[in-house]
C-alpha cells in the first residue's frame, strides 16, 4: 500500500515538473515577445490545472476510506472466538454441548470480555471471569487464549490505524499540493500585457531618466496587490539605480512599489526582466538572546526566520526534549523542515501536520519536540500563531501585556495531533516575544505568566535584541543565575513603513 502510493505519486511529480519546467524555462527567456503567445492563450494553463484536480480527486479517494477504529471490529471478534476455540476447545469433551446448543450464549460472553479488555475495566472484567468458571471447566486456559488473541488483534488494529493516520496525512498532503499546483497556475498564466495608456506614460516616464522600456506586463491579484514585470535597458554608458525606477513606478501606479527580493540593483545596457511587486506596510525587527543549559556544550532550542516573498514574514522556534547534542538535532531537524514546507507555499498548518507526520514515523527513536509559529501578514499586521507543546508567547503593546498559551502536545508524539491556533492584529510599535519552556520554567511556580508580564513590562530597550537580553537577565535573577535548561528568547519589533 506504502509503496504503491510513494510511486504514484513520484510519477506524478515528475510529470508534473517536466510540463512545469517547460513553462518557467520560457519564461525566463530574454524577449519576452517569444513568450507572448504563452500569456495570451495559456496552451499549459488547462493542464496544470488537471494536474491539480487530478491531486484533489486522488486525495478524496483516500478521505472516503475506512476512518480509524477505537475497538475491535465484530468480525475480528469472531475470529479470536475461532482461534480460541482451535486451541482451547478442540479436544474438550464437552465441545459441542458448549459451542452448540449453548454457542450464542457462550460469544456474547467472550464479547463482553473483550470489551472489558478493551475499556480496562478490571471489575466487571473479574466478574466476568467468576461467571466463565461457572460453566467452563478450562476456564483460566480459556481466559489465558483469549487475552492472547486480544492482544494480537489489538496489535492488527493499531498497525491499521497507523495505515490510516498515514493516508489521511498523505490526502492531506495531497490536497495542499493540489491547492498549491492551482496558485502556480495562477501566479504564471494570470499575466496580462499593460494598458496601452499605462505602458505610454511609464514608458515616457523611464526615457526621461534614460531607460529603454521594451515589454509591461501587469498581473493584479484578488487581493489587489498589483505586480509588474518591467523589461528594459539603459541606454548605453547610463546605469540607473533599481530605486530610481521603483520610485517612478510607485507614483505611476500610485501605490508603493518595489522589486522582489533578488531582484538586479540597477539597470544597465542589456534587457532584463525585472519583476516588482506592491510594497509591504509594516516591516520587521528581530533579535534572539539564548543560554545553554550548565554543563552543555550545545543549545537544545533552535529558530529560523524569514520573510517570504508574499509579504509574510514568519519565526519557528522549537525546544528538543531534554538538552544537549541529541535534543540540538531534533529541534533543528524541525525549524529545517518548516522552513522548507513554508517556502515551498505550504500553509502554516499543514507545513506543521507534515512535520509531526515525519516524526511520528521515526517514533521508535523517541523523537518529538515542540512548535512554535507566528506569520506575520506585512500587508495588513494580522499574526496567525500556531502551537504545539510550546511555551507562551506574548504580544506588548503600549502599557499591556497579552499571552497566547497553548496545552497541545507536542510534534512527534501522536499522528493526529490538536495544534493550538490564534490570530491577532499587531500595530506600529509591538512587540511579539517567543520564549522555550526554560524561560517559563525558571520563574515561580504557579506565577510563571503574570510574573514574564511583569518582567516584560519592565524592560524598556527598544532593540529587539536588547529586550530579548533584558528578559533573559532578569528571569535568571529567579534562578540565582544557573541556567537549569535551554533558554532561548525571540523577540520581534513590528514598525508601519
Amino acid at each position: 500500500m506504502q509503496e504503491w502510493m510513494i510511486a504514484m505519486l513520484v510519477i506524478s511529480v515528475l510529470l508534473v515538473i517536466r510540463d512545469m519546467a517547460k513553462t518557467i524555462l520560457a519564461g525566463n527567456m530574454p524577449d519576452m515577445q517569444e513568450i507572448l503567445p504563452l500569456y495570451e492563450s495559456h496552451p499549459q494553463k488547462e493542464k496544470v490545472e488537471r494536474y491539480a484536480a487530478s491531486f484533489q480527486k486522488l486525495a478524496d479517494t483516500f478521505y472516503g476510506m475506512p476512518y480509524r477504529k477505537e475497538y475491535l471490529s465484530d468480525g475480528q471478534i469472531e475470529r479470536l472466538i475461532r482461534d480460541t476455540n482451535e486451541k482451547v476447545c478442540s479436544r474438550c469433551y464437552q465441545r459441542e454441548i458448549c459451542w452448540g446448543e449453548h454457542a450464542q450464549a457462550l460469544s456474547k460472553g467472550v464479547e463482553l470480555i473483550v470489551r472489558s479488555l478493551e475499556c480496562g475495566d478490571e471489575e466487571n472484567l473479574r466478574h466476568l471471569r467468576n461467571d466463565w468458571m461457572s460453566v467452563c471447566g478450562r476456564s483460566v486456559q480459556y481466559y489465558e487464549a483469549v487475552f492472547e488473541n486480544f492482544q494480537k488483534e489489538k496489535q492488527n488494529l493499531i498497525w491499521d490505524n497507523r495505515m490510516i493516520e498515514n493516508r489521511l496525512a498523505v490526502a492531506q498532503q495531497l490536497t495542499e499540493i493540489s491547492r498549491i499546483m492551482e496558485n502556480v497556475a495562477s501566479d504564471l498564466y494570470d499575466i496580462e500585457k499593460g494598458t496601452p495608456q499605462f505602458e505610454e506614460e511609464l514608458r515616457k516616464a523611464l526615457r526621461k531618466r534614460h531607460v529603454l522600456l521594451q515589454q509591461v506586463w501587469v498581473m493584479d491579484k484578488a487581493k489587489g496587490r498589483r505586480q509588474v514585470f518591467l523589461t528594459m535597458r539603459a541606454r548605453s554608458g547610463q546605469c540607473i539605480s533599481m530605486m530610481e525606477i521603483s520610485q517612478l513606478l510607485s507614483e505611476i501606479c500610485e501605490s508603493p512599489m518595489a522589486p522582489v527580493s533578488g531582484s538586479r540593483c540597477i539597470v544597465n545596457g542589456e534587457y532584463h526582466t525585472v519583476h516588482f511587486i506592491e510594497d509591504v506596510s509594516y516591516q520587521v525587527l528581530y533579535g534572539v538572546a539564548r543560554l545553554t543549559r550548565e554543563q552543555e556544550k550545545v543549545s537544545g532550542d533552535n529558530y529560523v526566520c524569514r520573510q517570504e516573498d508574499g509579504g509574510r514574514f514568519v519565526m519557528c522556534l522549537s525546544d528538543g526534549m531534554g538538552s544537549g547534542m541529541e535534543a540540538c538535532r531534533e529541534s533543528e531537524t524541525v525549524v529545517e523542515l518548516l522552513e522548507q514546507f513554508l517556502e515551498s507555499g505550504f500553509s502554516q498548518e499543514t507545513a506543521a501536520k507534515m512535520v509531526n507526520s515525519a516524526l511520528v514515523l521515526k517514533g521508535e527513536e523517541g523523537m518529538f519536540s515542540t512548535v512554535d509559529m507566528c506569520a506575520v501578514d506585512l500587508y495588513t499586521g494580522i499574526c496567525n500563531f500556531l502551537k504545539a507543546g510550546a511555551a507562551s508567547t506574548f504580544i506588548k503593546r503600549d502599557h499591556w501585556v497579552e499571552s497566547i498559551t497553548s496545552e497541545s502536545l507536542a510534534a512527534g508524539l501522536v499522528q493526529q495531533i490538536d495544534f493550538e491556533t490564534a490570530s491577532r492584529k499587531l500595530y506600529h510599535g509591538d512587540y511579539l516575544i517567543m520564549m522555550t519552556d526554560g524561560v517559563l520554567d525558571a520563574l515561580p511556580p504557579e506565577k510563571e505568566e503574570e510574573t514574564m508580564k511583569e518582567i516584560i513590562m519592565d524592560v524598556h530597550e527598544d532593540s529587539p535584541k536588547d529586550f530579548g537580553r533584558g528578559i533573559l537577565e532578569r528571569v535568571l535573577g529567579y534562578s540565582d543565575y544557573h541556567a537549569r535548561d535551554d533558554m532561548t528568547v525571540l523577540v520581534a519589533g513590528v514598525w508601519k513603513k
